[in-house]
């Protein structure tokens, strides 16, 4: 495809995969897209493990890694231990998480004592994810991405000796414009419709204004659309807008070789796009979920609010990770309150295949689109 995306990573088809999930990864780049490893909750050891299984099944073809490292959040210099920042969570705020889990018929003993949520903590740091960029750049990846917030300048620098591109996630044109300025090469604008960290603004307003406001500002960044799009088509139609090509996350979740928890993954396929929620009750930003009863308990307006991110991660991951090994064993209260990431384009995963059918699909979903522009061009 004539897509400056495909020119920069070396790939065939501009639909970039974020995923959990090295098989995810590897069957993504290999079918001719671009498979990024979420590296956030990995520890240096177990990323190294990761990439090298990567690099010995991808069969040269190119990849990045994603990490998380906030421009603003509690404690952002490091200088606080995990225990420090947990002796900050107000006792209110456990009382609400017990009585949740209470209600739902679930025991809280000992729930405090879990240490779930320290490598997130530490990896969100820069302290801690130059350790992670450590095990990152002995790779051959291609693209490194910041998650949330504009690249420290160490990543950037990095990135920039080690001849990889940077990327960054934006939710609003003024951030856009922060990123180019700061000398990202590859711009993901997501919009509100996305999984995970997410903004108000919808895709179909977000990709123009932003690709508007960098002219306007003079930058020539490439802008990857991102927020709902799980098909082809949709694809297309942010590329007839001005985006050069797709990145993509929800899609993946379903797929054969995902390691989605197997009840998450019962959810997806039965949601509609309407079971969708953006909440600060699981890491303290918003962020797009299943709306499920823990959604819901933290937008109740006696509720207390969500702390700061990382405290809020440090809270709600004991009692999460509980409700996890909960719901895998069929109790009926934890299958009721799992949750997890996913964007409203959940209604439109209703099967589960394989991460190479997804790529077939999109790119034969994209061309009958292409298509279609055409013939309408032409009459």
């Amino acid at each position: 495809m004539k897509s400056v995306i495909c020119d920069m990573l070396g790939i065939e088809f501009p639909l970039v995969a974020f995923t959990h999930c090295r098989d995810v990864v590897v069957e993504v780049s290999k079918a001719g897209g671009f498979g990024v490893l979420g590296a956030v909750d990995h520890t240096p050891e177990s990323l190294e493990i990761e990439l090298d299984w990567i690099d010995e099944h991808i069969d040269g073809k190119p990849y990045g890694v994603d990490l998380i490292v906030p421009t603003s959040m509690s404690d952002k210099g490091g200088s606080m231990t995990a225990e420090d920042l947990r002796a900050r969570i107000p006792e209110g705020h456990k009382r609400h998480v017990e009585e949740l889990l209470a209600s739902n018929g679930i025991d809280t003993k000992g729930l405090w004592d879990s240490r779930i949520g320290d490598d997130f903590t530490e990896n969100i740091r820069e302290s801690g994810a130059a350790l992670i960029m450590d095990v990152a750049f002995k790779h051959p990846i291609k693209m490194i991405v910041n998650a949330l917030g504009v690249p420290p300048r160490s990543m950037l620098d990095r990135a920039k000796e080690n001849g990889v591109l940077t990327g960054a996630l934006t939710g609003a044109r003024e951030h856009a414009i922060k990123h180019a300025d700061a000398g990202v090469d590859i711009l993901v604008v997501a919009g509100t419709e996305a999984g995970g960290h997410c903004g108000e603004v919808s895709t179909l307003v977000l990709v123009p204004e932003v690709i508007e406001s960098l002219k306007e500002h003079g930058a020539d960044l490439p802008v990857l659309a991102a927020g709902g799009i799980v098909t082809g088509r949709q694809m297309a139609a942010c590329m007839a807008m001005g985006a050069a090509g797709a990145w993509t996350g929800s899609v993946w979740l379903t797929t054969s070789e995902a390691e989605t928890d197997p009840v998450i993954k019962e959810k997806y396929l039965a949601a509609s796009s309407r079971q969708t929620v953006r909440s600060r009750g699981r890491t303290g930003k918003y962020t797009r979920q299943l709306r499920s009863p823990w959604t819901d308990a933290w937008m109740n307006p006696d509720s207390p609010d969500p702390l700061p991110m990382p405290l809020q991660m440090l809270l709600s991951g004991p009692a999460l990770d509980r409700v996890d090994k909960l719901a895998a064993i069929g109790d009926p209260g934890a299958r009721q309150l799992a949750t997890y990431f996913v964007g409203q384009g959940v209604g439109l995963m209703n099967a589960t295949v394989s991460a190479r059918t997804v790529v077939y699909d999109f790119m034969k979903d994209f061309a009958e689109a292409s298509e279609h522009l055409g013939s309408i061009l032409d009459d």
